[in-house]
């Protein structure tokens, strides 16, 4: 069973952080130094749990940037993903934001896309991935 729980950053900083590293680092091979900022640890971070095991993370920004979601490989195309996004979504909505604003690496568009999000200017490359700016009203 698939449990979303919403940490701040010393309580979630062990899963997230392993979860990122091989999802970003070691896949997609963005530079460690890029991976890990300073903004962690003013996020709400999420962390998926199948069994007591992470298998997904994701946090939202005081800004209500959504960012550095993350889902381990053998999880991936079974929920873990959308419930971390509906929870930071909903962590959002609670505080008040006005709306959600995430940066999709194109591959991931539809998915987010799916969820109400819409693209909003040009494709540009991070961490030599091309990625879409993306933005969503939450009133």
């Amino acid at each position: 069973m698939l449990e979303i729980r919403l940490l701040d950053w010393p309580a979630a900083q062990a899963e997230a952080q392993r979860i990122r590293f091989i999802v970003f680092v070691e896949e997609q091979r963005v530079p460690p130094e890029l991976e890990m900022d300073e903004h962690d640890a003013h996020c709400i971070h999420a962390l998926a749990f199948v069994e007591g095991r992470a298998v997904g993370t994701g946090r939202l920004l005081p800004d209500g940037h959504i960012g550095r979601m993350a889902v381990l490989k053998d999880w991936r195309g079974r929920g873990a993903g959308l419930a971390l996004l509906r929870a930071l979504i909903d962590a959002a909505r609670r505080r008040g934001d006005p709306e959600v604003a995430l940066n999709s690496q194109v591959q991931a568009l539809g998915f987010y896309r799916a969820e109400g999000f819409e693209p909003e200017g040009a494709v540009y490359e991070e961490a030599g991935i091309p990625h879409q700016a993306m933005r969503m009203k939450l009133a």
